[in-house]
């Protein structure tokens, strides 16, 4: 019996993306079943030397956004090549661009000129701060806007300078959004059969991640505090120095708090007036806390880990990138996926449907693969 088709299968999506949050929006596309097509200029997408380290000549960090799709090299100085592009644009789907702000429509291929060649396009632009506003125009990358949207003043802790986040959160997360925001618009277009020009943006992005901590300043008028792994709202939210390591615990609630104090050996402190909710515990914070850290200096993490999951107290180790590859919980989600055409391996779409995870298909393209299959002009 033959598998059920993916869902974007005949979807037909451009992209003139580069770097990671354009790329990472159509590979989502592209692992769910579009037929994506990579247009780079002569030199290549920059983030094809974004190493080391490399596989087969390309940098890994390009080779985990840009799977299953093919590419074709234009030179869009070159009006043959601007043409061709056009009318490839005037026959497809979904184009996908994240440009420096202003480019395209320089060569007549920004969104009110494109969707007028074709108006059941869907016209999807990834901006850094915002397709409209003061600063619509500023070019940005990662550790920039998440500085800007304030990221960095709640990330570390007291004792060290504010910090970015460690992975490039705001350019995959935008990659996110901007496949949502395709995917909603390419079911409006079955309701309505018309188009629609879909805008998103790192610094977007970043407020959105950053809602519940706006949430509490709107409220209170107060910057939240930096917890090197709490969080300022609940105890226990956070990582416990151990015998031999750390240890995460996530007693988030006063029913589990309970079982941790009686996991350490007081279960008095449960029902302490100082300790009994997550309100008493926050306004004794000082308190509890190196009550807490105390107590679990006496053993080590394993031990503690086998306690604490033993009474239903959510735990772990903090992993190295290692320990999470060989780790049987990964194994058994199918996370880590194999490249065809190369030596190497990568990380699947976070989803499964039907209890499949959309497939890789094919590794990351070599430059202008795909110019002779599709008939476009090779730069000169």
């Amino acid at each position: 019996m033959l598998p059920p088709p993916l869902p974007l299968q005949g979807v037909k999506v451009v992209e003139i993306g580069q770097n990671l949050a354009g790329p990472y929006a159509s590979e989502i596309l592209a692992m769910l079943g579009a037929e994506v097509v990579k247009i780079e200029r002569p030199e290549g997408d920059d983030a094809r030397g974004w190493g080391p380290p490399f596989n087969a000549g390309i940098a890994t960090s390009f080779h985990a956004v840009n799977r299953n799709k093919r590419s074709v090299v234009l030179d869009l100085k070159d009006p043959q090549a601007l043409a061709w592009l056009r009318g490839f644009l005037a026959d497809s789907d979904v184009f996908i661009q994240n440009m420096r702000p202003g480019s395209l429509e320089k060569m007549g291929l920004g969104a009110e000129a494109v969707r007028a060649l074709n108006p059941c396009l869907i016209y999807c632009s990834l901006h850094a701060f915002g397709a409209v506003g003061p600063m619509a125009l500023k070019p940005g990358y990662e550790p920039i806007v998440q500085a800007f949207a304030g990221m960095f003043s709640v990330n570390g802790s007291a004792e060290v300078p504010p910090a970015r986040v460690g992975m490039q959160v705001l350019d995959l997360g935008t990659g996110v959004w901007a496949a949502l925001g395709c995917l909603a618009a390419l079911q409006r277009r079955h309701l309505t059969g018309e188009g629609a020009t879909v805008d998103t943006s790192l610094f977007e992005t970043g407020m959105g991640w950053m809602a519940q901590h706006f949430a509490g300043y709107f409220e209170s008028g107060r910057q939240p505090p930096r917890h090197r792994s709490g969080n300022p709202k609940l105890i226990v939210f956070q990582a416990f120095d151990t015998a031999d390591g750390e240890i995460v615990v996530a007693a988030a609630n006063d029913r589990l708090f309970a079982k941790f104090a009686a996991v350490l050996g007081h279960p008095e402190w449960g029902s302490d007036p100082r300790f009994r909710t997550n309100k008493d515990r926050i306004a004794h914070r000082e308190t509890i806390l190196p009550l807490l850290s105390a107590e679990m200096l006496k053993r080590g993490s394993e031990d503690w880990a086998e306690a604490l999951e033993a009474a239903g107290i959510p735990c772990s180790p903090i992993n190295d990138l290692a320990a999470v590859a060989a780790h049987p919980q990964t194994a058994a989600l199918g996370m880590i996926q194999p490249m065809p055409g190369y030596d190497a391996r990568g990380i699947g779409l976070p989803m499964s449907i039907d209890g499949q995870r959309p497939p890789v298909e094919r590794g990351a393209p070599a430059l202008g693969e795909a110019n002779a299959e599709l008939g476009a002009p090779m730069p000169k």
